[in-house]
């Protein structure tokens, strides 16, 4: 029966509108798994929205070279952000409740001189309890200061794979952005807003075709095969709607959508919500890639877990891509 309202005026309320279904307590205090940040490159504040936001465990990649602290890189550069990492861990830990891991790899965004030396130490690495991924790796489309040759990419890529399959980890693979679509402003000062990058020390492409993303995919997937690490250890960072039918319909790798700066990517809750929706919720993953280098929102996890239910996802569906697929992706 309809209530009465003993309202002075007519409201809202009295509209006639059916009554709205009841709203899951899950959606408020569902856990989630950022399988791919840069938390240890965060204020301490930022770092406080992950617990604040239900963030249960997360891997911090410290695999990356914007912090290395010379052009171009050497190995001691790239095991200073190793080690770094590590270093920080338990404090970050205890500071913030929540269970955080790193990921260790060779970032192919500036070439590293003598990368031997990193692969014959990786796999110490790999046997620490603190180490959950190999990340983040994989092709990619330009370098910044020194160029990488494709080979050369597909050499300390194949064998960061190969690593990953002996030792029983996921691999977590950086894939080049898509901004054929981004409006940049034609700034006198500053390059791209939001983003603490000299574009000017940015060299040639290696990658040639009219879609980069796709081409580095493929190759990225054929080396996993050469490496003998299985579909379901791989996850494909940076996803968009434009890749999802390629990784979706021909394998059964990962795809995990970076939802922290819609502003550079271009992927909103509402693109997770339809691929899911498609494609169904089995290798779908959601992650925020914050770091300190760029302009990056960690609440933006959350409201994607919000979106995706006003979408019409139901909450199985959704606590599946946020919490249950990286689970077991970790684990």
């Amino acid at each position: 029966m309809p209530q009465e309202y003993p309202t002075r005026r007519p409201t809202d309320a009295e509209s006639g509108l059916e009554e709205s279904e009841a709203i899951p307590p899950e959606l408020t205090s569902m856990p989630w798994i950022d399988v791919h940040n840069h938390a240890h490159t965060l204020s301490w504040n930022e770092r406080e929205k992950f617990a604040i936001s239900g963030c249960q465990s997360m891997v911090m990649m410290a695999a990356a070279y914007y912090w290395t602290p010379y052009k171009p890189v050497a190995p001691e550069d790239v095991r200073y952000l190793w080690d770094d990492a590590l270093s920080r861990l338990a404090q970050i830990r205890e500071s913030h409740l929540v269970d955080a891991n790193v990921g260790i790899g060779i970032h192919t965004g500036a070439r590293v001189e003598n990368y031997e030396e990193l692969l014959d130490v990786l796999p110490d690495y790999c046997e620490l309890e603190e180490v959950a991924a190999v990340g983040e790796i994989g092709i990619t489309e330009a370098q910044h200061v020194a160029g990488w040759d494709l080979e050369s990419q597909k050499d300390v890529t194949r064998r960061q794979l190969e690593i990953a399959a002996d030792h029983d980890l996921p691999a977590i693979l950086h894939t080049p952005a898509d901004l054929e679509d981004v409006d940049f402003p034609d700034r006198v000062r500053g390059d791209v807003p939001g983003y603490e990058l000299d574009l000017s020390l940015q060299q040639e492409p290696v990658l040639t075709s009219d879609y980069p993303k796709r081409e580095a995919v493929e190759i990225d997937i054929d080396l996993k095969d050469d490496a003998g690490l299985p579909d379901e250890q791989l996850v494909l960072s940076h996803a968009d709607t434009k890749i999802a039918p390629y990784v979706l319909e021909n394998t059964d790798c990962y795809l995990s959508f970076t939802v922290s700066y819609p502003w550079l990517l271009g992927v909103t809750p509402t693109d997770v919500a339809e691929v899911v929706a498609e494609y169904g919720p089995d290798r779908i993953l959601v992650e925020t890639d914050s770091a300190g280098v760029l302009r990056s929102d960690v609440f933006a996890f959350k409201r994607t877990i919000l979106e995706m239910y006003r979408m019409g996802l139901d909450v199985e569906t959704i606590r599946q891509v946020v919490y249950e697929n990286p689970r077991d992706v970790l684990n």
